[in-house]
């Protein structure tokens, strides 16, 4: 069973989860060890070099879904699009997309680079645009970064996906710490930032999820395969 997963600050709630979930050793082995950006699973995932992972939300459109994501409610402080010279995020598939669609012009930054660069900001001169706000500004939906999605053991997915909804997860001390250090990030502004960050899939991000499909479709945005 070969999970990737994305190597963010977003996806720490999981980190700790399925480190307690009953599952076999090989495969808490191979997502400790598998572990990239967006863009490079979304290549994984479509050749089948992994069975499932959290893969940006445009790479899921025609596969097998859970009902887990990577989602914000407005502010998602990790996807920005700095006032510079337009330039997509190589790390991205969906967030490039997302600019096009909200025909938002600038440098397009994800993950944990963003959040820095939020962090660092924000109090001086907020010279950025947070994307997951203005999807939510145009829509008064959330927006759907990435999704849970799986190419066998769907029913095993299924069940993890589930169970990980249903957790309210606290992240021990320790954890975080060694969070911040491998970041450089405080302590706090990894709380705060978690605040933001949902993960189960509901009515409405399938709404949203919808309305992205069909924006990408109508704007000829060439959608990740493997060819």
């Amino acid at each position: 069973m070969r999970f990737g997963k994305i190597d963010y600050l977003n996806l720490a709630p999981f980190d700790v989860f399925i480190k307690k979930y009953p599952i076999q050793n090989s495969f808490k082995l191979f997502i400790n060890k598998h572990k990239s950006y967006p863009s490079k699973l979304n290549k994984e995932f479509l050749f089948k070099k992994i069975d499932a992972g959290f893969i940006s939300s445009i790479a899921g459109i025609k596969s097998k879904k859970t009902k887990s994501g990577i989602i914000s409610y407005g502010e998602v402080w990790s996807v920005i699009a700095i006032k510079n010279d337009s330039k997509f995020d190589y790390q991205s598939a969906s967030s490039n997309a997302l600019s096009i669609i909200l025909k938002i012009n600038g440098e397009v930054l994800i993950g944990d680079r963003a959040l820095k660069y939020k962090l660092n900001n924000h109090k001086t001169n907020k010279d950025y645009i947070d994307l997951g706000l203005e999807w939510y500004r145009k829509h008064k939906l959330p927006f759907v970064f990435g999704l849970l999605c799986c190419n066998k053991y769907e029913k095993l997915y299924n069940n993890i996906s589930k169970s990980f909804n249903n957790k309210n997860i606290k992240i021990p001390y320790y954890i975080l710490q060694e969070y911040s250090n491998k970041s450089k990030i405080e302590k706090n502004d990894i709380k705060n930032y978690l605040k933001h960050i949902h993960y189960k899939i509901s009515n409405k991000s399938k709404i949203s999820l919808f309305r992205f499909y069909r924006a990408a479709r109508l704007k000829n945005i060439k959608l990740p395969s493997r060819f």
